[in-house]
């Protein structure tokens, strides 16, 4: 009998990334459902849904999602739909029976200033980015939702942080888009509209790491599949989350000028220092996933050239946004 995998936001990054894994693995029955099959804040369909579909593992990964501007914009969206995706699913999973969940947070639930490179250990001991503190507090309490089910209940609700994704499916809106995407879509409007000059924000100096996410869903399964059990109760304080990372930053100019190469824009970059240039530095510690097994395999301008491919593929899709 097959493994009922149910892949909660298959439509997005992650999600499809996911996807994409989980359907070259054999003995794997992939249950999935569109926004409008199923309403994931509507809590009497989640209950529902689980319910009925005999469902043996959950992949969390749907969530409402943004750059600074919509986290700015929309707050009260951010926090309201996010708390309730993850306290649909995770409830409605605990009480139709299943034992086996993964949930995809954030590594914006790390404090503004943490000690870098930023460590599982990180979590609550400082104040959150003012700018995206809503989408954050939904994030740390989906862990601690997990987390707290697995102490009362005894399931195996594990987490991973994820640093910086792009990839596939990314979000190339030119407004509500993060660092990647918006490059990608700047710098290939800029050749084919023959400009001289990008100007890009802050001073360029600002170090960030990024993952490909077809990195991140070989890492959840990962993770997922590991016989360890990862909650323990008995590490102060409780290591309840995973960070999933490459370990591996840049600068801001640096990948300013490897998405250009990788675009063929040939024209002058300038940086606009009067923009904020955000935090010094924001990098995952990943020590805890390598002891586990996993490190990254895509490198950044090996992952740079497939984001672009795949934008140039669907182009037509963008050009109104």
């Amino acid at each position: 009998m097959k493994k009922r995998i149910f892949v909660a936001g298959h439509n997005g990054m992650v999600g499809s990334a996911l996807v994409r894994r989980l359907s070259a693995l054999k003995g794997i029955e992939l249950v999935l459902r569109t926004r409008k099959e199923l309403d994931l804040t509507n809590q009497q369909a989640v209950s529902t849904f689980f319910a009925s579909e005999n469902i043996d593992e959950v992949y969390l990964a749907a969530a409402k999602v943004g750059g600074i501007i919509a986290n700015n914009t929309y707050p009260a969206d951010f926090i309201y739909e996010n708390l309730m995706i993850e306290c649909n699913i995770i409830h409605s999973a605990h009480t139709a029976g299943i034992q086996k969940l993964l949930f995809l947070g954030s590594s914006c639930i790390y404090p503004k200033l943490a000690e870098q490179p930023m460590s599982e250990q990180a979590l609550l001991t400082g104040t959150l980015e003012p700018t995206n503190e809503p989408y954050a507090v939904a994030k740390i309490a989906g862990i601690k939702l997990c987390e707290s089910y697995n102490r009362q209940y005894g399931r195996d609700y594990r987490s991973v942080m994820p640093t910086n994704l792009y990839g596939p499916h990314d979000n190339f809106h030119p407004e509500n888009s993060h660092v990647i995407p918006a490059l990608i879509r700047r710098f290939h409007e800029a050749k084919i509209n023959d400009e001289k000059e990008v100007v890009a924000w802050g001073s360029g100096k600002p170090m960030r790491e990024f993952l490909y996410v077809d990195d991140m869903a070989d890492a959840s399964i990962h993770v997922m599949n590991l016989d360890k059990v990862i909650y323990d109760e008995n590490t102060e304080p409780m290591l309840s989350h995973i960070n999933v990372g490459s370990g591996v930053d840049c600068t801001i100019k640096e990948l300013v000028e490897t998405v250009a190469k990788v675009v063929g824009f040939n024209g002058n970059i300038t940086f606009d220092t009067g923009k904020p240039d955000g935090a010094p530095r924001k990098l995952m510690n990943v020590e805890r996933l390598k002891s586990l097994g996993w490190q990254f395999s895509v490198s950044l301008s090996s992952g740079l050239e497939s984001a672009y491919s795949w934008f140039l593929k669907n182009e037509k899709n963008f050009r109104t946004s």
